[in-house]
């Protein structure tokens, strides 16, 4: 498994950070390649996304969540990921948004992704967007 930690500070209440994030179906609004986040139930999602122009689809399971603190989520079919997001408060108007993502890269394609980086510029780029698209 292959592992990632990104942070980024944005300037919203953890609050309204945290309650924008646990809006899934908002996902494809920011994070480039997700065709489609689906909320099956309070712990369940079924992720439809594209990497080097292969789709793929899995479901994932939230195995922790503490309002506006932390959200940990595992897949249970498809691409084995895990990992676990923290909202930290600055102050009264800025957060902490972290990141860390654990993977099992597949196939001579996602390696080679893998070595040269992209997917850790791709969740740098997805939590820039996140700050974006929330402030």
């Amino acid at each position: 498994m292959k592992t990632i930690e990104c942070s980024i500070e944005v300037r919203k209440p953890v609050h309204a950070v945290y309650n924008q994030w646990t809006r899934f179906e908002d996902f494809p609004y920011f994070m480039k390649g997700v065709r489609e986040v689906r909320q099956i139930d309070d712990r369940h999602l079924h992720w439809q996304a594209t990497f080097g122009g292969v789709t793929k689809a899995w479901d994932a399971e939230i195995f922790e969540q503490v309002p506006d603190q932390r959200i940990g989520w595992r897949s249970t079919s498809g691409p084995l990921n895990t990992g676990k997001i923290r909202f930290c408060p600055i102050s009264h108007d800025a957060s902490r948004v972290t990141i860390v993502l654990s993977y099992a890269p597949r196939g001579l394609i996602e390696h080679l992704g893998n070595w040269l980086g992209l997917v850790a510029r791709r969740v740098e780029e997805d939590l820039k967007d996140f700050k974006e698209f929330i402030e």
